[in-house]
């Protein structure tokens, strides 16, 4: 039996991720069918995948809209002072703690080269919200920041690699 190159074995998992960001909840038999591998194969892969923390979860993408949530941005220009001081208040659950204390929910969180350094995508019931946990984040992190930066979602065409189902709908808001 051949034994299967490093690129070869880069390359099938690669086509096991886009099929799993296309629909993670595919059965493992379906998403054999559509990548032409085994069952077994595609299982293998994906267990390694989630064992070197190549996969990190799965989740669902939903309507916030239907759950009468907005998306919202926040930008964030950091200091010169070290974030280093404060890094454990924000990778722990804290950051999260004093979002929900104000009604809102964080989704993702990254840290960034640019401009801005740091950007946080949460959901809020209102733009009254949002700016209650954009003034307590400006207050939290007040040594740490000289400016942020907020930005409220229109209409997600695409998210998650997933394009919107209601994608025509866009033209209402052009």
């Amino acid at each position: 039996m051949a034994k299967v190159s490093i690129q070869q074995i880069e390359l099938d998992e690669k086509t096991v991720i886009r099929e799993l960001q296309r629909n993670a909840n595919e059965s493992i038999d379906g998403i054999a069918k559509r990548c032409g591998f085994s069952r077994q194969k595609v299982w293998r892969i994906i267990k390694k995948l989630e064992e070197n923390k190549t996969i990190w979860g799965y989740h669902a993408v939903v309507d916030n809209m239907k759950l009468h949530l907005k998306t919202y941005i926040l930008l964030v220009k950091k200091s010169n002072k070290p974030f280093s001081e404060i890094v454990d208040t924000i990778i722990g659950r804290e950051f999260e703690r004093n979002a929900k204390e104000v009604g809102a929910t964080i989704d993702e969180s990254l840290y960034l080269h640019g401009y801005y350094d740091w950007m946080i995508m949460f959901t809020a019931e209102d733009i009254r919200q949002a700016k209650k946990f954009n003034e307590q984040f400006n207050r939290v992190y007040q040594n740490y920041v000289i400016e942020t930066y907020l930005l409220e979602e229109i209409f997600p065409v695409k998210t998650c690699g997933v394009e919107n189902p209601n994608v025509k709908k866009l033209k209402e808001f052009v």
